[in-house]
């Protein structure tokens, strides 16, 4: 699903950085591996901007591009110059000074995010999107079909977030007995991936497309999924 910024090949830059890192610290590979353009956007579903993520050497760490976009979005941020790993790591991303513009830490089972009273996340994104889908942006009646436009099930998303970061959806009484065996019950929403869930443990994972809808995400297996809102 497309969810996070930190890139597997990367997960090792904490066993080379002890400190605030230079270019020379991490391994090539890594830096490689780890470039790339990302959203940087809020939880809120507010518009947030692109930034690239270079392997070229800059004061501080690594080239970056794309920071003039920030400057409506995420002003903050719009003087980014470049990035690096901090010393457990995570990403940072600096001003020509060195100033710390932004600090993203992983946090297990979540994207890239700022430790601030309203974080800000880093996510791969489809191209086209600029924001975060949330329970709000998604709440209505979706059509699950398959790619051949095979109606399978009617479902309601709901605006109403649990504790436990869930909200109710309601599936339609003329679904496909494959859907309706799987008594959906309540969605989350990762990044850019949608969870649909039972109340006794059953899942369909979707990710996010440039239009808006979402596929079921290859690793669910299975025949293919769409997920189309309704207008």
């Amino acid at each position: 699903m497309i969810r996070f910024a930190l890139r597997p090949a990367a997960l090792a830059a904490g066993l080379f950085v002890c400190s605030a890192a230079l270019a020379d610290d991490v391994d090539v590979d890594i830096v490689k591996a780890q470039a790339g353009t990302y959203l940087i956007a809020s939880a809120s579903g507010e518009p947030g901007c692109r930034i690239t993520l270079e392997s070229g050497n800059a004061i501080g760490g690594y080239s970056l591009s794309g920071a003039d976009d920030c400057v409506k979005p995420l002003p903050a941020l719009a003087e980014a110059y470049a990035w690096n790993f901090d010393s457990n790591g995570g990403l940072i991303l600096l001003d020509a000074t060195r100033k710390v513009l932004a600090r993203f830490v992983e946090n297990e089972g979540s994207p890239l995010e700022t430790e601030d009273e309203q974080p800000l996340f880093m996510l791969d994104a489809p191209k086209g999107v600029d924001r975060l889908p949330t329970f709000a942006s998604l709440a209505g009646n979706w059509t699950l079909q398959r790619p051949t436009g095979e109606k399978l099930c009617t479902l309601i998303l709901t605006n109403a977030k649990d504790k436990d970061g869930n909200s109710p959806l309601s599936p339609s009484g003329d679904c496909a007995p494959a859907v309706a065996r799987l008594n959906l019950a309540v969605f989350s929403v990762e990044g850019f991936g949608l969870v649909l869930m039972s109340k006794d443990g059953a899942s369909l994972s979707f990710d996010m497309l440039e239009n808006g809808n979402f596929e079921k995400s290859p690793e669910d297996g299975g025949k293919p999924l769409l997920m189309i809102k309704n207008p």
